[in-house]
């Protein structure tokens, strides 16, 4: 078992198809993507990585959080996302307490972080990345259910951040029971991460990686809600995830771009009050959305929406 196995077979079936986007533009199709993937795994192999090293990613959402990701995964080690909205002591805090033996970051945290850690940091907008991506691929390394996948780390609002284990196994779970459950997920489908991938944003990764749809990141790197409405307007059927703070504002900016939006009346209530996050579902044309509660409890409750031009 490991994921990067997902992504090797989709890249083999249609290697063509778009993988990775900046905005409404495809950088990587699904061969690009798992060429530099595994490219990106033999190079962390060279530098001394084992199955069950922790691997951190400390970056905003970017195209090439994905290639390391799944370049981590493929050697079998574990992948350590940290929320790029932290402090940088909250991250060297999270650095230390996982173990990570390397990070993965971005230009905006590097400096401060350096300062902070001992560990070789590695700056996904850099040269140094980009020569990973070209290095001879890693062979692809088995894992079972119970191996670690996903050491997540939790925001630390009541305290330090605490790292929660992920196994394989509960991602696979959480992954095929989506599209039993929630949706369906076809290859003309997208992605968009719109929240922190490092969260529960990057969680759908997985399913989408599996059906071989396109992973599209912002330009703005983060939430803007007309920025999301425009994706979803020019990129088709897009599923999102969002806190319900964000819902909040991208039903407010549609509002004002004379979209009516229409939901049952639960959404102001039972939402607000025990949901922790929610995906949402754009059909073309704005025929209709699609809204998952994900609630504290592990139940869910979900809405057929109507959102169309005023």
């Amino acid at each position: 078992m490991n994921f990067a196995i997902w992504l090797e077979r989709i890249a083999a079936l249609q290697g063509d198809a778009p993988a990775l986007c900046l905005g409404a533009q495809t950088v990587e199709n699904y061969a690009a993507f798992q060429a530099k993937a595994a490219a990106v795994g033999g190079a962390l192999v060279a530098q001394g990585i084992q199955p069950g090293d922790r691997v951190a990613v400390f970056a905003k959402n970017v195209p090439e959080y994905l290639i390391a990701w799944y370049g981590i995964w493929r050697t079998g080690g574990v992948i350590v996302p940290i929320n790029a909205k932290l402090h940088p002591r909250e991250a060297a805090f999270i650095l230390e307490d996982a173990g990570a033996t390397m990070a993965f970051v971005t230009s905006d945290v590097e400096g401060d972080l350096a300062k902070l850690t001992n560990i070789p940091l590695i700056n996904l907008n850099a040269d140094a990345f980009t020569l990973m991506t070209q290095a001879p691929p890693a062979p692809l390394v088995h894992r079972e259910a119970s191996d670690l996948a996903w050491l997540f780390y939790t925001s630390g609002t009541t305290g330090r951040p605490k790292g929660v284990r992920i196994t394989y196994g509960m991602l696979q779970a959480m992954s095929l029971n989506y599209i039993a459950e929630v949706d369906a997920v076809n290859a003309e489908d997208g992605v968009l991460y719109a929240a922190p991938i490092s969260h529960a944003a990057g969680i759908y990764n997985m399913v989408h990686v599996l059906r071989g749809t396109r992973h599209v990141f912002p330009t703005s790197g983060g939430f803007d809600a007309a920025e999301v409405l425009a994706l979803a307007q020019s990129c088709g059927p897009l599923s999102v995830f969002m806190a319900p703070t964000m819902v909040r504002r991208f039903t407010d900016v549609a509002a004002a771009k004379d979209f009516a939006l229409s939901v049952d009346g639960r959404i102001n209530s039972d939402f607000e009050r025990v949901s922790w996050g929610v995906a949402f579902r754009a059909e073309a044309e704005w025929e209709s959305l699609f809204l998952l509660s994900l609630n504290n409890d592990g139940t869910y409750a979900f809405w057929a929406v109507q959102l169309m031009a005023g």
